[in-house]
């Protein structure tokens, strides 16, 4: 399994704390960006999780034990509550198959396809995602024009992405989340080391934010709330726009505040272009697009960039600039 060896780890640090008396060398870096969690006077994490041993699904799975001993050793949570936690956790065979068809598939040439983006804009760019995307501006305008002010992102991209990502709200998932990213990171080796940082991701999000993690629901990949983000980008860039208090993105004012913010994060510019027509070479970067009625050639801005960070495809970065920009005439 392509998972990382966290047992092995935790001896590293070890012989590495053990020789600093005569060494003067930075202690390693923890596999996750984040500061490190100081186990003194961290809160309790929610949940009646209690076992001395690890049952169920994966109660003979030597990774899950191992990950356990790094949750403990590096964010202090107690063994007790994680074997408990783990106990319940489901291993989820619709998972596994969803991530097996997510594998790329190898290109016979270097152009798309004829027809493939016509048949992904037409899953976006429908009438219902149009007049939703509108009631949704109409319904939230304040807040967008805020978000727009503080975080400096045109409002019709934002409600784009909440429209491509849940239809506004109608689809964040029914899977619970920790079921899924254990699945995903002990049970699928393609993208398993990744999924493993998003499960650590999201224990330590749980107990941050005081939720019970067998209750936080969302896609079969782990993503919450409207704006479907992941528990890394959750624990980064979510924000508590409306002030009451908690990052809740499954409530339209954070999801709205926390999509401007990772869209600024990674370099939005206010009323800059994001792509447009061409039939010829430019000096800017053009993309190709397999329309049903041929190559289609788009040159992309530095914006077109901004938006391929939540999802690093050309078919949906173009899918959530045309929806922008059929919400926006209607608007």
């Amino acid at each position: 399994m392509n998972y990382p060896r966290y047992q092995q780890l935790i001896k590293t640090t070890a012989f590495i704390l053990l020789m600093s008396s005569c060494s003067t060398s930075p202690p390693i870096t923890p596999p996750i960006n984040y500061p490190q969690q100081n186990s003194t006077g961290t809160p309790e994490p929610v949940g009646d999780y209690s076992a001395a041993s690890l049952n169920g699904n994966y109660a003979d799975s030597v990774a899950v034990q191992e990950f356990i001993q790094y949750m403990v050793q590096q964010h202090g949570f107690s063994a007790n509550y994680l074997n408990g936690l783990f106990s319940q956790a489901r291993s989820l065979e619709s998972v596994v198959r969803l991530e097996s068809a997510e594998a790329p598939a190898r290109k016979s040439s270097g152009h798309p396809s004829l027809g493939s983006w016509t048949r992904y804009r037409q899953k976006f760019l429908t009438e219902g995602h149009i007049t939703r995307g509108v009631k949704f501006w109409h319904d939230n305008a304040e807040t967008l024009e805020r978000a727009r002010v503080t975080y400096g992102v045109d409002p019709e991209y934002i409600v784009a992405i909440i429209g491509v990502e849940t239809f506004f709200g109608r689809n964040v998932g029914k899977t619970l989340v920790v079921d899924a990213l254990t699945t995903l990171a002990f049970e699928t080796p393609r993208r398993g080391k990744y999924f493993a940082s998003e499960l650590e991701n999201f224990l330590l999000m749980s107990r941050e934010e005081r939720l019970d993690p067998r209750e936080v629901k969302g896609s079969w990949a782990g993503a919450m709330g409207l704006g479907q983000f992941m528990p890394s980008s959750f624990r980064q860039l979510a924000i508590d726009f409306n002030q009451d208090g908690r990052r809740n993105l499954w409530h339209s004012a954070d999801a709205i505040g926390s999509v401007a913010n990772y869209f600024s994060h990674h370099g939005w510019q206010l009323n800059n272009p994001v792509s447009m027509p061409v039939d010829y070479a430019t000096d800017v970067p053009v993309i190709e697009l397999g329309a049903s009625s041929g190559i289609e050639l788009w040159a992309v801005y530095p914006n077109f960039k901004v938006i391929k960070k939540y999802n690093n495809s050309d078919k949906y970065a173009m899918a959530v600039h045309q929806l922008a920009q059929a919400i926006k005439q209607r608007y």
